[in-house]
């Protein structure tokens, strides 16, 4: 994480920065903000938040979002966790992306693993997502009775009967407040047509919800 904070650093131009990569940062008072760029400062300990946490969950909750498994295989055996922040990223190169707790005690196995498969779940598979929802210090071994197979390149859990899964290695992982951006890159993907005929598995206002047929008169 350091070195994404000297590339942040150096993107916005700080003069903590010395002329050389490899100069140390040094504690030179900050220059004035550029032109069009707000100046950037943590929240200090005596502050309140600007916003209510719960009122910010809450109408981010109205964003409605698949649901995903993330799982990769360790020292220790399979790991996984359950991931609504995720998104295709790029397409040349074929990149996705999902985000994830700095609390999380799954990402740090997924992270030496360096790679990871993304299971994209169907519209019935809300209890095999409260499996993975449980945090892995509570309930280390979350694949239990999940049937699952090796994903082709890097060999990551694909769990049988998801619609879709995405083989990735980690490309890139960026900080984001409180979370980690996760970036991976595509090695392989597919899907599962009966399985996805039931559509998807969503996610809204703090339920599981899922697609219903839109009505042609509206």
């Amino acid at each position: 994480m350091a070195a994404t904070a000297v590339r942040y650093l150096r993107s916005v131009g700080s003069p903590t920065t010395a002329a050389r990569p490899d100069a140390p940062l040094s504690r030179a008072a900050p220059a004035p903000p550029r032109p069009g760029r707000p100046a950037l400062r943590a929240v200090r300990a005596d502050e309140r938040l600007p916003l209510d946490p719960a009122e910010f969950r809450r109408v981010l909750g109205h964003f409605a979002s698949g649901v995903t498994v993330v799982a990769a295989v360790d020292e220790e055996g399979p790991a996984g966790f359950a991931c609504q922040s995720f998104s295709s990223l790029s397409l040349d190169p074929p990149l996705i992306a999902f985000m994830v707790a700095r609390t999380s005690t799954t990402w740090p196995r997924i992270a030496r693993a360096g790679v990871f498969c993304v299971n994209i779940l169907g519209a019935g598979q809300g209890e095999l997502c409260r499996g993975f929802a449980v945090s892995g210090s509570r309930r280390p071994d979350k694949f239990a009775g999940v049937e699952h197979r090796p994903a082709p390149v890097t060999g990551s859990p694909r769990l049988v009967d998801v619609p879709a899964w995405i083989d990735c290695t980690v490309h890139a992982v960026h900080t984001g407040g409180d979370h980690l951006v996760v970036v991976g890159r595509v090695r392989a993907l597919g899907t599962d047509d009966a399985a996805a005929r039931s559509g998807p598995l969503l996610f809204h206002r703090g339920a599981f919800a899922s697609l219903a047929p839109l009505d042609p008169d509206a």
